[in-house]
């Protein structure tokens, strides 16, 4: 327990938020993106829809703008799937989340932050060994077992068995074995993890940092 809240203080404390509001139209496209070099993107939370009278209210008529009541309910793990752990993400937002009610101008609310990251890349069938220097302990802050690209660990296999990329599959499966730990390895496999889809060669990513422990 005081390491959890350890670790909640110092990334709080060290965490770049940002909050993004974009106005919705047909073909637009939401880009995220981790403002500095060697960091990745955590989503914390995202909505979709309308939960005030002013925000992206330029130009609008009023009948567009009174019911704020207007949200997506898979709003954050859409957006979270997208985009944890990269470096930059697009999102189609209208292709995600469709138009709902067209009189409502919507608009997509997210607030994430940027983390230094270790990132550490396993093929399916292979171990992850996450290490940390002496006098510090291993916090994972995001894990996905899966696909989401068809070139990592891609390698001698099949067309067939790397095309799907929305193979997502996060878990906290190697924070809950590995975190407070100086060294750590937990095997990237469906016996550990499940299989999010099967026939698809999968690969286990890992975002995490050393945190120094004070004498």
């Amino acid at each position: 327990m005081f390491l959890l809240l350890l670790l909640h203080l110092w990334l709080s404390s060290t965490a770049c938020l940002s909050s993004s509001l974009i106005e919705i139209q047909a073909w637009l496209q939401f880009m995220i993106s981790s403002s500095d070099e060697g960091q990745v993107i955590v989503v914390y939370r995202a909505d979709y829809g309308r939960r005030d009278i002013t925000t992206c209210s330029d130009g609008r008529p009023d009948s567009q703008l009174q019911n704020v009541q207007c949200s997506s309910p898979n709003s954050t793990e859409y957006v979270a799937n997208s985009c944890d752990g990269k470096k930059m993400c697009d999102i189609d937002i209208v292709g995600l989340f469709g138009t709902h009610d067209p009189n409502i101008c919507k608009y997509l609310d997210t607030t994430y932050a940027c983390f230094p990251a270790i990132h550490s890349v396993t093929c399916e069938g292979s171990v992850a060994n996450l290490q940390c220097d002496e006098g510090q302990v291993i916090v994972v802050y995001w894990a996905d077992f899966g696909r989401r690209d068809t070139t990592t660990c891609s390698d001698h296999r099949p067309k067939h068995e790397i095309q799907n990329v929305q193979c997502l599959n996060p878990t906290t499966k190697v924070a809950d074995s590995c975190n407070g730990k100086s060294s750590c390895a937990i095997e990237a496999s469906c016996s550990v993890f499940g299989d999010p889809c099967v026939g698809t060669y999968k690969y286990l990513e890992v975002n995490s940092l050393p945190l120094t422990l004070k004498p």
